[in-house]
């Protein structure tokens, strides 16, 4: 059974990366020609990326989801309201230090110190992971809650560097990684399942969305105290590859690194659990069987897809935009990076369990395919304007202030679960294929047409996370307004029913 199902979920995988690997592919055979060297790396590292995904997709399943779900449900049975914020605080603390998007932004933000920035951003996760909670139990209106964040977040913004503007954004999306969104997910669920009225499925999202926020507030507030200019973003230029033997010596120098950064990642909240476990859960030893086979599936499968991605994708990333950009038609760079993200939004492990989970909370009313393409659009439309900003130096300000004036515009007339899960993709879809592929893409464009790093490149993964708000919540209005209209053919037919009796 359990070899069925890690089959299905490498289908799923090599669905998901098939189409990003021919669009790379035909632009090498035509106006982007790689050297042989990086399309070899590439082609080793599609593999791993597919078992990887698939791998951690099931791990997911079995583990993750079922231990985040007890934990939330657990703290709120408690009715100990102290309790559940002191955890609550801890669990986002640990888990966002360990996130290893995080640890690669905090590289590439000069003059500030790499743990200075890692404690701020999880300390922000903290304290919001805690009102998101909150909100859940006290059924506090999740539209009002981010319009007045969101009012403090560009507030503040207006007081800081404008070279900590992007890096900020940023920050948001790197922290909801592969490791900390299917448990958050979970745990939202889990509290909510114990509140058990009418809105609960409703609120049981929405604490990624509001997770994202406190990251940004911190390095926000960071920008007015540290200075950008005496430093510059490091480079994330391919490595030189000449032979079979610096491939082999690549993938074998990076395999110990990821392991160890995975264990190190996984390990708190493990250990958490298990304290938990000891102390209040006491799960039958079946299901704590099945957690531990799910935790090794998770492991192997995060420790090949994050290889694959950093050593194969990266350096093909940043060599097809320093190329594409520096064509005599060089606008091309816009379609082609919206093809790509149409397309590279499928990789990201987080998404088909995010995916997975909606239509499994609504009942099939919401399909994975629906939210895919949503999603897909969304961040389409967000790599075109991506590489709007990267070849006009345009300020990241317009995009995000408009976007965010439309998403929370939305928020308002849309169903409530619309917003929740609108938000909460935004976060899930900025993971590492963005951070490994994407981000280095713009890097390369940038570099290549001599612009700001730190204020045109970065920003991406703020833009990725924000179109989804606009598409998901436009797909809300779709589906209400299909309701209202159905609602009195329906009513008609009734009627028609009652007179033939």
């Amino acid at each position: 059974m359990m070899n069925k199902n890690l089959w299905l979920k490498i289908k799923e995988s090599i669905s998901s990366v098939l189409p990003i690997s021919v669009v790379v592919l035909i632009l090498h055979l035509t106006i982007a020609p790689l050297p042989l060297g990086t399309l070899i790396l590439f082609a080793v590292g599609t593999p791993l990326l597919i078992l990887g995904m698939g791998l951690f997709t099931l791990g997911a399943d079995l583990s993750m989801m079922m231990m985040g779900e007890r934990v939330g449900a657990q703290l709120t049975k408690s009715r100990r309201l102290t309790f559940l914020i002191c955890i609550a605080f801890i669990m986002g603390v640990m888990i966002t230090i360990a996130e290893p998007d995080l640890q690669v932004l905090a590289q590439q933000v000069p003059s500030v110190p790499n743990m200075t920035l890692i404690l701020a951003v999880a300390f922000g996760v903290g304290v919001f992971l805690v009102l998101a909670l909150l909100r859940i139990l006290f059924q506090v209106s999740l539209s009002l809650m981010l319009v007045g964040l969101y009012l403090a977040v560009f507030a503040i913004a207006a007081f800081t560097s404008p070279d900590f503007l992007a890096v900020a954004f940023d920050s948001g999306g790197v922290t909801t990684g592969p490791i900390t969104v299917p448990f958050i997910l979970a745990l939202g669920l889990g509290v909510a399942a114990v509140r058990g009225d009418a809105g609960s499925h409703d609120d049981s999202f929405g604490l990624i969305s509001l997770c994202s926020i406190g990251p940004v507030l911190t390095v926000l507030i960071l920008g007015m105290f540290f200075n950008a200019e005496g430093g510059a973003a490091s480079s994330s230029a391919p490595a030189a590859v000449e032979n079979a033997g610096d491939i082999f010596r690549l993938f074998a120098e990076s395999l110990p690194h990821y392991a160890k950064e995975v264990l190190i990642a996984l390990l708190p909240i493990v250990l958490f659990f298990l304290v938990f476990q000891l102390a209040a859960l006491h799960l039958p030893k079946i299901q704590m069987i099945k957690i531990s086979v799910g935790l090794v599936y998770t492991y192997i499968g995060l420790v090949l897809f994050l290889t694959g991605v950093n050593v194969g994708f990266m350096p093909v990333g940043n060599l097809l935009g320093a190329k594409i950009s520096q064509l005599s038609y060089n606008w091309v760079i816009i379609p082609i990076a919206m093809l790509i993200g149409f397309f590279v939004v499928a990789a990201e492990p987080a998404v088909h369990v995010l995916n997975k989970q909606v239509e499994e909370v609504t009942g099939g009313a919401i399909s994975r395919n629906s939210m895919m393409a949503a999603l897909s659009i969304g961040i389409a439309c967000s790599l075109g304007l991506a590489m709007v900003r990267v070849m006009t130096g345009v300020s990241i300000w317009y995009f995000l202030l408009g976007g965010y004036a439309i998403a929370l515009g939305l928020s308002f007339v849309v169903p409530k679960i619309f917003t929740a899960i609108a938000f909460d993709s935004g976060g899930v879809a900025s993971g590492p294929m963005t951070a490994t592929f994407l981000l280095p893409f713009a890097m390369g464009a940038c570099e290549s047409l001599g612009g700001n790093m730190l204020r045109d490149a970065f920003g991406i993964v703020a833009m990725v996370a924000m179109t989804p708000l606009v598409t998901i919540q436009s797909l809300g209005a779709v589906f209400k307004l299909k309701t209202i209209l159905a609602a009195p053919i329906a009513m008609a037919d009734e009627e028609l029913e009652i007179i033939e009796l």
